[in-house]
């Protein structure tokens, strides 16, 4: 039985936290556990938005981050990773109808 590992990724949800430029690699407080996770990102990783899925950008992921930071906003981030490599990242959450109840 090693069949298990290879096909299905883990999902990772929580708030991402950091971004390593550098380092290629972000961290993120899993939902529900308070633990932090590093996950390495590669050139092979995919971040999906709305309008498909792109290579990431660690320098805008990194911009965005620290824009929500000092709007005291946390960025929701779902991750597809094996072993801690990223194959997909997924930024939610904090979507355009979540800011109109703010503003009310």
């Amino acid at each position: 039985g090693l069949v298990a590992g290879t096909a299905l990724a883990d999902e990772l949800l929580g708030v991402l936290t950091k971004v390593d430029v550098e380092g290629k690699k972000i961290t993120v407080v899993e939902k529900g556990s308070e633990k932090e996770v590093v996950v390495t990102i590669t050139d092979k990783t995919e971040q999906v938005t709305k309008k498909g899925a792109n290579p990431v950008d660690l320098e805008k992921l990194s911009k965005a981050l620290a824009k929500a930071t000092d709007a005291g906003k946390k960025v929701q981030v779902k991750v597809e990773h094996e072993k801690a490599v990223a194959s997909k990242i997924q930024l939610g959450g904090a979507g355009k109808k979540a800011q109109q109840k703010k503003d009310n």
